[in-house]
């Protein structure tokens, strides 16, 4: 993306802002008309004193005190509303690139490390705007000023005004250069460390998982080398950006020392009507007119990582959107009639996965999926959530084409019951009734109950009160699962899909809960995936998949008399 374009997008969200950037503008305006009216009333304080007429003294004393605390207030007012705009921007960001990600598909989700989008949201987002927003006061205060102290020096003396202006695109010109040459590696600086961020997030999360393999020390080096690379490349960045300062200031210090060789100079010569006092004051005026170059170029690295980051947040927030749900979409009553008709899928085109794939399920029926891993189980049920849209053929919901329908109404039709479940940090009593914000205590304890999550619910510190750690930390993967079969219960949906609902369960509670569920179940139209084939044996129909494809499908008996695919697999557990 080129900088014009992302200037132009900042300025878009400036554009809601517009009474307090206005008010910011007129504030400059004040601020630098102050402090250029101080070196002419200096320099005139100062003529005054040379030739005695000292009664004209303490007035432009008193206007030089006046003025500078009036610009002193002028810019602190203007500090406070740059940073109520920074802070602004920054929320309006934030909030479109949180709405974004619930528009994108999940294969942008799946391909995407989790850190990288959180570096994007969070960090990129933050130096985007402080980068930006603070050169653009900058460049509108700097550009006011060098507006202004050209003007009065062109009034008080043309020839060293010449002086001033030949000389001062050095210092532009060498800034240019050399932020060209450190943009690219402030973009590789916040590629690196939103790599850095996602493997940190990664390393913590499973920070089980990296003791139990012993793979401390390799995580540790791992790291630490994508440390060093951010290291190395920041390094590389900031020395680039850091050259910038310097040079810009050894240019104006050059100009400073030519306006007053110059000026020395014609007042040595009386025709030029040139006094000490109008000396000092140009001296002055070519110090403020060198001072908005180097403060640019104070913040020119701020700038080069602004860019960069802002190029993140921008490319996040220019992602292809799910395909929207139709204007005209249909509202039906779920009663549990599934099908696939010559269905064809695949997350990556030209690797096949499901090809010609045909289903149809009663209202009511218990449908048990089954197969080796990378079958196409959890695939079917991205599928039926619309989670994914299929390549070709259809799949319909009471003979209606899932399309046709509003991915919120479909979704809500199902409950589902996961291996691995998502416990947010809150209370257990608002974990359990997310999906039914409005729902009870009462009604939250009889789901709990029913789920017999409720007696460890009552062992905790505050009970449903009880805030639980991020994701669960505290908990066993049992505990975690029984919250969820609770939650699911509350809803009460019409479909119900439970892949391997009961994986993290010990039996004893399995078969408890077994009775809770056949009641949950029952006249429900339930999806169940399970990789324990003895949790499966009462389902109306086992669809055995094998390479995207239905290679078999029947009841337990049938199926074992058949001697089969799935009489392999169950004798592979049970014999």
């Amino acid at each position: 993306m080129r900088k014009k374009a992302i200037l132009f997008r900042i300025f878009s969200y400036l554009g809601r802002q517009k009474p307090a950037v206005i008010l910011s503008f007129l504030l400059a305006g004040a601020y630098v008309a102050l402090t250029l009216l101080v070196p002419i009333l200096a320099g005139r304080s100062i003529d005054a004193l040379a030739s005695g007429e000292l009664e004209d003294l303490f007035p432009y004393l008193l206007t030089i005190l006046i003025s500078a605390l009036s610009a002193a207030l002028f810019q602190w007012l203007m500090s406070h509303l740059y940073n109520r705009i920074t802070v602004s921007v920054l929320r309006d960001v934030r909030a479109q690139a949180i709405g974004k990600l619930y528009k994108l598909p999940f294969s942008y989700l799946d391909r995407t490390a989790a850190g990288d989008v959180v570096s994007r949201v969070m960090t990129d987002a933050e130096s985007m705007t402080d980068g930006l927003l603070m050169g653009f006061s900058q460049l509108f205060t700097g550009a006011a000023t060098v507006i202004g102290t050209i003007a009065f020096m062109l009034y008080m003396s043309p020839k060293i005004t010449l002086v001033v202006v030949l000389l001062t695109p050095l210092s532009v010109f060498f800034a240019r250069f050399i932020a060209r040459a450190s943009y690219k590696h402030f973009s590789a600086q916040a590629e690196a460390r939103a790599d850095l961020t996602a493997y940190t997030e990664e390393t913590v999360t499973g920070r089980n998982v990296v003791r139990a393999f012993v793979r401390e020390e390799a995580c540790k080096k791992a790291f630490e080398e994508k440390d060093e690379k951010l290291r190395v490349i920041s390094g590389k960045a900031t020395f680039l950006s850091s050259l910038t300062n310097p040079v810009t200031r050894f240019i104006n210090a050059l100009v400073y020392a030519a306006v007053a060789l110059t000026g020395a100079l014609l007042c040595l010569n009386p025709a030029e009507g040139l006094g000490v006092g109008m000396l000092v004051s140009f001296l002055a005026y070519a110090n403020q007119y060198t001072k908005p170059f180097n403060e640019i170029s104070g913040v020119l690295a701020e700038l080069q990582n602004s860019f960069a980051c802002a190029e993140r947040v921008f490319a996040l927030l220019d992602e292809e959107e799910e395909t929207p749900d139709r204007e005209d979409a249909l509202d039906i009553e779920v009663k549990g009639s599934v099908g696939a008709e010559k269905v064809r899928f695949s997350y990556v085109e030209g690797q096949k996965l499901i090809e010609d794939f045909d289903l149809q399920v009663r209202p009511g029926q218990h449908i048990a999926i089954v197969g080796p891993t990378g079958c196409g189980k959890t695939t079917l049920i991205n599928l039926l959530m619309r989670f994914y849209d299929v390549k070709s053929g259809r799949m319909t919901l009471e003979g209606v084409d899932l399309r046709d329908l509003r991915r919120r109404d479909l979704r809500a039709s199902y409950g589902m019951v996961l291996q691995e479940n998502w416990i947010g940090h809150m209370s257990v009593l608002d974990n359990i009734r997310r999906g039914r914000p409005d729902a009870t205590l009462e009604e939250v304890k009889k789901a709990a109950a029913a789920a017999h999550a409720d007696g460890f619910i009552k062992r905790l510190p505050q009970g449903y009160d009880t805030v639980l750690a991020e994701n669960g930390e505290g908990l066993s993967a049992g505990q975690k699962q029984l919250l969820c079969i609770a939650a699911v219960m509350l809803v009460d949906p019409p479909m119900l899909i439970l892949d391997e609902a009961t994986a993290s369960i010990d039996t004893r509670t399995e078969l408890k809960i077994k009775d809770a569920f056949d009641k949950l179940m029952a006249g429900r139209t339930t999806f169940i995936v399970a990789h324990r084939l003895s949790t499966i044996r009462d389902a109306d129909v086992i669809l055995v998949m094998n390479k995207g494809q239905i290679v078999e499908s029947g009841t337990h008996t049938e199926l074992l008399a058949k001697g089969g695919f799935y009489a392999k697999l169950w004798n592979a557990q049970f014999t």
